[in-house]
């Protein structure tokens, strides 16, 4: 089946306490996304950590550009600065996105700043690397203040007159007015609507998801539970990992590794944008809603369930399309394309929500798979929504492959 499942606790894994990833000691940029990742976590689940990311890496790859141009840079670029240190670059590129977006977690950032720091020569090279670092974040966080994720929450629940609804406000309602990274708009890859009720595909779906989600199940696997378990995780630092046995190929360079974390943030914030739009547009309701409410699907009733409860906690927005396949699905696509035919190392994750555990998988399919079965062993999604969202996860990383920071003309 090209995945396995390892346990691998190791004391380095346990060092880094944060989000329990596997070191690495790719490059500059390597290093530094794994310090991004921890200190993102901390703003919690869903997109907002992917929007922050995206910040972090597209400004790490200006700043990278501006010493050795081998990209068309994506925002405007300034005084180049051939010399530079590309190190101090990304440190204060890395500093000053992250201080500005997560203020509570100062400390640790200063303090991986200047550990980073300390180890550069002093001297102008170093100099001039902060301030080109400090420029590109500063370009970054100007764009990022005017894209529409902090705007207003105008929310509206759907119901009657008088009649109660929970009064939560469901995840990121502001994410389908969002500026996008690379799509032209939001609505760009809103798929159709999700299947009918009176159709065989929704039947087919309620009734998997009815057994293999169940948080009681007694026809999921012990390994289908395992990687449910898995990936209830959903913050970058479940994605990042599973590009770095591409940046660590022989022969790779800084720049090269710099616009392929960009690219892969870009695509997963841009898709995640593009998901939250048609979530919000069809409103689907959730598999714990629909098994617990007696309706017609396909050609029978499907008989309330009033006790039925997914494996995990439903996530607080609409169903269709998942989230969670359309990140994984940008991520393929990047990746595929940053392979550009040759086979795939051998891709690899970790995750707070099942700890020790290291998920491998053999190709970009594998991965993307499992990702989709997850969410359906997780109770939380059906497999139509599943297809959907991978499909248009793959739609968002090939456009942004195409277009993101193609190669200088000499």
């Amino acid at each position: 089946m090209g995945t396995r499942n390892r346990i691998e606790i190791t004391l380095c894994a346990l060092m880094l306490g944060v989000s329990g990833s596997v070191p690495v000691h790719a490059d500059v940029i390597t290093d530094w996304n794994q310090t991004a990742c921890d200190v993102v976590a901390k703003v919690g689940p869903g997109a907002p950590g992917h929007r922050m990311m995206a910040i972090v890496q597209i400004a790490v790859f200006e700043a990278v550009n501006s010493i050795d141009p081998r990209y068309v840079s994506y925002m405007p670029r300034g005084t180049a600065a051939p010399g530079a240190s590309v190190d101090a670059a990304v440190a204060a590129s890395n500093r000053r996105v992250l201080a500005a977006l997560m203020p509570g977690e100062v400390v640790a950032i200063e303090a991986a700043y200047e550990a980073a720091v300390k180890k550069i020569p002093d001297g102008p090279s170093k100099v001039d690397g902060i301030v080109v670092g400090e420029r590109a974040a500063a370009q970054l966080l100007a764009r990022a203040a005017s894209d529409g994720a902090t705007g207003p929450d105008n929310y509206q629940w759907q119901t009657t007159p008088g009649r109660y609804v929970p009064t939560v406000v469901p995840a990121v309602p502001t994410w389908p007015r969002r500026t996008p990274w690379i799509m032209e708009r939001a609505s760009q890859f809103r798929p159709a609507p999700p299947p009918e009720l009176a159709s065989d595909i929704w039947a087919r779906d309620l009734q998997e998801v009815r057994t293999l989600g169940a948080k009681n199940s007694t026809v999921r696997t012990v390994a289908q539970t395992e990687i449910a378990r898995f990936w209830e995780e959903t913050r970058p630092l479940v994605y990042y990992p599973v590009l770095r046995a591409v940046a660590q190929m022989p022969g790779r360079s800084v720049p090269q590794n710099a616009r392929f974390y960009a690219a892969a943030a870009m695509a997963t914030d841009d898709a995640l944008v593009a998901v939250f739009d048609a979530k919000y547009a069809y409103n689907f309701w959730r598999p714990i809603t629909a098994l617990r409410i007696e309706h017609m699907a396909g050609g029978s009733k499907s008989e309330a369930d009033p006790t039925w409860t997914p494996f995990i906690t439903t996530p607080l927005h609409p169903e269709y399309p998942c989230a969670h396949c359309v990140s994984s699905g940008a991520i393929g696509a990047i990746i595929r394309e940053e392979l550009r035919g040759q086979p795939s190392p051998r891709l690899s994750s970790t995750s707070p929500t099942a700890p020790g555990v290291v998920r491998e998988w053999d190709t970009v399919d594998a991965f993307m798979d499992e990702v989709r079965m997850a969410r359906i062993y997780d109770g939380v999604h059906f497999r139509n929504s599943t297809v959907v969202g991978n499909q248009i996860g793959m739609s968002v990383g090939t456009l942004v492959q195409q277009r993101f920071a193609r190669p200088s003309v000499p």
